[in-house]
This record gives C-alpha cells, sequence and structure tokens, in this order.
C-alpha cells in the first residue's frame, strides 16, 4: 500500500520567499547611491554583498519548511 504524503497547506507562500532576492536586486536605481556606507564600501557594494548570505539562507529555510 503506497501513501502520498499530502503537500503543506502554506507550501506556495513559503516558495513565494524565493522571489525576494530576484526582487531585492532587480532594481539598482533603489540601492545607486554611496551612503551610507559600511566600513568604507558604498552601499552599491554592500548591500549587493549582504544578499549573497540572505539569498542561501532563504534558500535553505524554503528548503526546511517544504519538504
Amino acid at each position: 500500500m503506497t501513501t502520498k504524503s499530502k503537500p503543506k497547506p502554506n507550501r506556495k507562500a513559503w516558495l513565494c520567499l524565493l522571489a525576494l532576492p530576484f526582487l531585492a536586486l532587480c532594481w539598482p536605481p533603489f540601492y545607486n547611491s554611496v551612503e551610507p556606507d559600511f566600513f568604507g564600501l558604498p552601499f552599491f557594494y554592500w548591500y549587493q554583498f549582504l544578499w549573497v548570505f540572505i539569498t542561501p539562507a532563504l534558500t535553505y529555510l524554503v528548503f526546511i519548511k517544504t519538504e
């Protein structure tokens, strides 16, 4: 007898989190500025670099919650 596991009801809500990095980085005029700087790095660079760490964390969270 095979049993199919039911998909979690809020799976689509978790999957929407995967669009967050795309939306946060797809409009450069939003983050195309020098101020505020962070240890001498302009906002443009450290904002993008921050998403290098946020994106895998979000991906892992979505993976765990939808597994």
